[in-house]
């Protein structure tokens, strides 16, 4: 294991080109630049493949394909049906869950094979995701390049992506039996957050590892402790708005109202408390989960108002720039949703919807990174 060069703790000197000795060899320092770089693309990677698996995953639901497979196999499960007896078998064993007898009964092999193919890509990314952690932090931490916190925080990377990969598994069994035919709604919701969840936390690490330490010392001693709340409520806000989307669409609520700004020509449509107990009606009702959600868009786009006016009182260019840039985006976002409604949650209109939400939620992350972390960019220079 290579001793004495731990890239998140080294600080190097930049004028620096060679230790005496050396040789001309590249000194501790760039070697830190260029293994940081390694690093920070690793962790890049593990950015797309997450927003990859959030949107072929928008797709699986949207197409009805989530139950497609229904057994879980995170080995074996990664070679599809290769010849006609396989696809066969597969067929047969979608035959036995409730979505083909209650609703799919007349569906042919082909189309079968149409469903498959989105599910299978959807777990095949998610593997995907998990090889490409394993192998990058088994290799990073066998040469020694990990000091004590950033092994702490890629390993809480690679436990939510376990962890997601249960709570999927966890999520297609609430639809093979009874008389399901679509997944529990309130646990693609959860499925969903936790998803957001990997990829604030992959972006964040990302960010920083093209950070120098050095830079981040002194980031640290310019933060507005105010500013650094408030931005962590923001993101707060917009995982719950993550939730409430799943709710939406696991009950595909966003096809049963199309008006706006009422539903069905009421603020509150009359049916929004119909279920026993009451607090069912948070997470099985149509009516209730997509007012809660267009409430949380009102609310998102008030507190990145209120964000911007309080950024504007901080001499930070970038926070300033970024909080106003972030109140384009979120509005952007919410017209999207207004036009996703007005098309019935048409299947391009949906996924174009919830790839503006992943935009939303890395653009706002950004946002809290720059308050955490401030960038010496001050107006007059301090």
């Amino acid at each position: 294991m290579t001793s004495g060069k731990k890239i998140f703790e080294h600080v190097p000197d930049p004028d620096r080109r060679s230790e005496p000795g050396s040789g001309g060899r590249p000194s501790r320092g760039q070697e830190s630049r260029r293994d940081r770089r390694l690093v920070a693309w690793w962790l890049l990677i593990q950015v797309l493949l997450v927003i990859g698996t959030i949107l072929i995953g928008g797709m699986t639901r949207l197409t009805d394909s989530g139950l497609s497979i229904t057994e879980w196999k995170p080995i074996s499960g990664v070679i599809p049906p290769m010849t006609a007896e396989d696809w066969s078998q597969e067929f047969e064993k979608y035959k036995l869950i409730p979505e083909f007898a209650l609703q799919n009964a007349s569906m042919s092999l082909a189309e079968f094979k149409s469903i498959y193919w989105w599910e299978w890509s959807h777990r095949m990314i998610a593997r995907l995701l998990g090889v490409v952690w394993l192998a990058g932090f088994a290799w990073f931490l066998a040469r020694g390049d990990f000091n004590r916190n950033w092994i702490i925080r890629s390993s809480q990377i690679g436990i939510l992506i376990i962890v997601q990969g249960v709570l999927g598994w966890w999520m297609v069994t609430s639809g093979l039996s009874g008389r399901n035919v679509d997944v529990a709604a309130y646990r693609l919701a959860i499925h969903s957050t936790l998803a957001f969840a990997i990829l604030g936390l992959a972006a964040w690490s990302y960010w920083l590892a093209r950070m120098q330490p050095v830079e981040l010392l002194q980031a640290t001693r310019r933060r507005n402790s105010r500013i650094s709340r408030y931005s962590a409520a923001f993101v707060t806000i917009m995982l719950l708005q993550v939730f409430l989307g799943g709710l939406v669409a696991g009950l595909d609520a966003g096809r049963g109202y199309v008006d706006w700004p009422l539903m069905n020509g009421q603020f509150l449509p009359d049916e929004s408390f119909d279920y026993s107990p009451l607090w069912i009606n948070f997470f099985e009702n149509a009516a209730l989960t997509q007012f809660n959600h267009r409430l949380t868009a009102y609310l998102i786009l008030g507190f990145s108002v209120f964000f911007w006016l309080r950024c504007r009182r901080t001499s930070m260019v970038s926070i300033r720039n970024w909080s106003a840039i972030v109140i384009v985006v979120v509005l952007c976002q919410a017209l999207a949703g207004i036009v996703t409604l007005f098309g019935q949650a048409s299947n391009h209109a949906a996924i174009l919807h919830q790839a503006g939400a992943v935009a939303t939620f890395l653009f706002i992350t950004r946002l809290r990174l720059l308050a955490v972390f401030p960038p010496d960019d001050r107006i007059g220079g301090g």
